[in-house]
């Protein structure tokens, strides 16, 4: 859901994308980001495009031909960026598990610790399964094995915590239309000063010219150049949207979602559900609930979209049919739609022929 002061944003005047005002609009988004991602010595950049654009950037410049690329791989988002990673030439390793699970620290360490990879990647918070993978380990075995960190916090930003800095993450990126209340168009990116030295040590150019982080780091931070034209007014929304997250309070924007999220199970499982994935590993914005036995989860989800006008997702993958996929972030996270959602939701599998 977007905020309404976002939605305000986006009809203020357009100015030119080498306008002094734009190029501190684009200045104050950089250091308001920071905060989201929990980083202060890193870098941030955003990226005209959304989320997927974010992760091509992160490979194509951290990538070359014959990079060993290491991907946790147990959900759909880590299976694009191997697909990624593949078309950029790397040699891609994986280290599998099924849809909803995620590594302990052991298995992390191993895994690395036996393929030895220049680029390590993860995806932090799984949309595809609803399962939030820890880094730190991740972190710690990479940097040993002289390797980056990529993650993937599409779905965490803004809701949940990243902590970047202390995670030890070296890239990170995400979008606009999850945890920080935006329209989509816009990845912002968080890069760790090691992961900028290598950047700048890069001697092959990007095969993307228009993701090159070297030229978007130019023309958005050092000289302000020409690049590409900036989409003007999503810079005005995610600004915003950050200033929004900033008066609430960064850590108690993240304990609301918490709070949200411990109602809604409790909600859950009083119609005598489950989630897919286990409590201590569960995205507190976007919940996997499993389809009742007999229930036909796209009825239902029509149901909640021609009635009362929610939407929610279902499964996808091998998880397709067997889960609804729903998001409580941003506005939406309060007791109060919370509860509407659940006798909705209720109603609707009733009406289905779930009995509890």
């Amino acid at each position: 859901m977007v905020h309404p002061r976002v939605y305000e944003a986006l009809s203020r005047p357009i100015v030119g994308h080498l306008d002094p005002y734009f190029i501190e609009v684009m200045g104050e988004v950089q250091q308001l980001v920071k905060m989201a991602y929990g980083t202060r010595d890193g870098a941030t950049l955003i990226i005209s495009g959304t989320g997927s654009a974010g992760m091509e950037a992160a490979v194509a410049n951290f990538v070359e031909p014959e990079t060993k690329f290491a991907v946790f791989a147990n959900g759909y988002f880590s299976d694009r960026l191997t697909e990624m990673a593949k078309r950029h030439g790397a040699k891609v390793v994986r280290f599998e598990k099924a849809w909803g699970e995620t590594f302990t620290d052991e298995e992390a360490r191993e895994f690395i610790g036996r393929e030895k990879p220049k680029v390590v990647a993860y995806v932090h918070a799984e949309t595809s399964t609803g399962a939030l993978q820890s880094g730190k380990a991740i972190c710690s075995a990479a940097h040993d094995a002289g390797a980056l960190v990529i993650a993937d916090c599409v779905t965490s930003l803004g809701g949940v915590r990243v902590d970047f800095d202390q995670t030890g993450i070296d890239v990170a990126y995400s979008c606009t239309q999850k945890g920080l209340s935006c329209p989509p168009g816009l990845s912002p990116m968080a890069m760790s000063p090691r992961a900028m030295e290598w950047l700048r040590g890069r001697t092959t150019p990007s095969r993307s010219w228009y993701l090159d982080l070297k030229l978007i780091h130019d023309y958005s931070t050092v000289s302000h150049r020409y690049h590409h034209t900036a989409p003007i007014s999503m810079f005005y929304a995610l600004r915003e949207a950050l200033l929004v997250i900033a008066e609430e309070g960064i850590e108690k924007r993240w304990e609301r979602h918490r709070r949200s999220h411990q109602s809604f199970v409790k909600g859950i499982e009083a119609m005598g559900l489950r989630l897919h994935v286990p409590e201590a590993h569960r995205i507190p914005t976007l919940n996997t609930v499993c389809v009742p036995k007999g229930v036909d989860e796209a009825k239902v989800r029509k149901r909640l979209l021609d009635g009362p006008g929610i939407e929610i997702a279902g499964g996808f993958g091998p998880l397709a049919g067997k889960v609804f996929r729903i998001g409580v972030m941003g506005p939406l996270a309060t007791e109060e739609n919370v509860q509407f959602f659940l006798k909705e939701f209720s109603e609707a599998l009733t009406a289905e022929g779930y009995a509890n």
